[in-house]
This record gives structure tokens, C-alpha cells and sequence, in this order.
């Protein structure tokens, strides 16, 4: 059930557990607390079952694609959620070539037919406008590093969902403070 501020989801990826990272970082284990969100949406390379599992006690809805390092190959290339007034388009984004590229992530948001894509493999977070729709890169929750992000920030965003209405939190780990950005938008109405 959502509370006041709508569906809370939660958006991470790009773990690398146990091969780039032991864990994820402590202050953002204890934010990640279980029942308090709707859904996560994961970008992949999870890598092992154990963070597969522990997503589950997070969220009744949890939605998982295959990332290229996935030791799991039942995990689907691509999702495509309804959350809100919002179809949110899930992908690895290892795809998606050149990697980030606007042009690119809008062909593959048209693909899906998503309002939002939500992609990761850059180990590098963002949320992003372009053409009229929305992008979201969690980056990576525990920081691993990347072909080309050799020193990546840990971070996850948290999206709060109400009708056509979508209010992100980027949250990034800096040393031992966590800072939190916020931005908002809205699914154009179709007049």
C-alpha cells in the first residue's frame, strides 16, 4: 500500500558481490529497511543469489535483469513495469552502445514503449530528460568500479510514484555522509 508519499521504489544495481565489492556499504544498509517500499527495480550484476534474496525482504515487487557479469541466467534482458501512470522500462544497459548515450537509451525507451528507461552498466548515476522522457542511472550501490568509472561513488535513487507524478532521490555515499539530491517531473498529458 502507498503511503503519502505514493509508491516508493526503490532503483540500485551494478552490486559486483562478492568479486569488485564485499558488501553494500553499511549506511545505505541500514536506509534499505524492509516494508517501507513498493517495488525494486534492479539494473543486474547482482552476481550472487545471496543479494537476489536479500532484495525480496525489501519490497513485495522485486524486478530483476540480467546484467553481463550475472552468474544467473534467468534473470531477463529487459522488463517493462507499470508503477504509477509511469511504464518504466528496466535494462543492464551493457545493450545499449555507445554506453549512455542519449540517442541510444531513447531507441531503446521507444523499444519498450516506457515512459521511463532506467538503466545502469556505467557504474555512474543520473537522471535525465531527453526528448521529452526520463532516464535513470542508479549508478552503482556499492560502488564497484567499471571499465569507465575506475573510482564510482556508491549510490541508489529512490523514486516516489503518485499518479503522473514522479519525485527522485538520488542518494551517494561520500566517505561516511550520505547526500541526497531531489528532482521531479511529470508524464505529459495526452491532450
Amino acid at each position: 500500500m502507498a503511503g503519502d508519499f505514493g509508491e516508493l521504489v526503490l532503483v540500485l544495481g551494478d552490486m559486483h558481490i562478492p568479486h569488485r565489492e564485499a558488501a553494500i556499504p553499511e549506511k545505505f544498509k541500514k536506509m534499505l529497511v524492509p516494508n517501507k517500499m513498493q517495488h525494486v527495480l534492479c539494473t543486474g550484476n547482482l552476481v550472487g543469489k545471496d543479494q537476489y534474496n536479500d532484495l525480496r525482504t525489501l519490497a513485495p515487487n522485486v524486478h530483476v535483469v540480467r546484467g553481463d557479469f550475472e552468474e544467473s541466467t534467468t534473470f531477463p534482458e529487459t522488463k517493462v513495469v507499470q508503477i504509477g501512470q509511469f511504464r518504466v522500462g528496466l535494462t543492464h544497459g551493457h545493450q545499449i552502445v555507445p554506453w549512455g548515450d542519449p540517442n541510444a537509451l531513447a531507441m531503446t525507451q521507444r523499444q519498450l514503449g516506457a515512459d521511463i528507461l532506467i538503466s545502469g552498466h556505467t557504474h555512474r548515476n543520473q537522471v535525465n530528460e531527453f526528448g521529452g522522457r526520463w532516464f535513470i542511472n542508479p549508478g552503482s550501490i556499492t560502488g564497484a568500479y567499471s571499465a569507465v568509472e575506475s573510482d564510482a561513488v556508491p549510490s541508489f535513487i529512490l523514486l516516489a510514484v503518485q499518479g503522473a507524478k514522479c519525485v527522485t532521490y538520488v542518494y551517494e555515499l561520500h566517505g561516511d555522509q550520505v547526500e541526497v539530491s531531489k528532482s521531479e517531473f511529470s508524464k505529459a498529458s495526452s491532450a
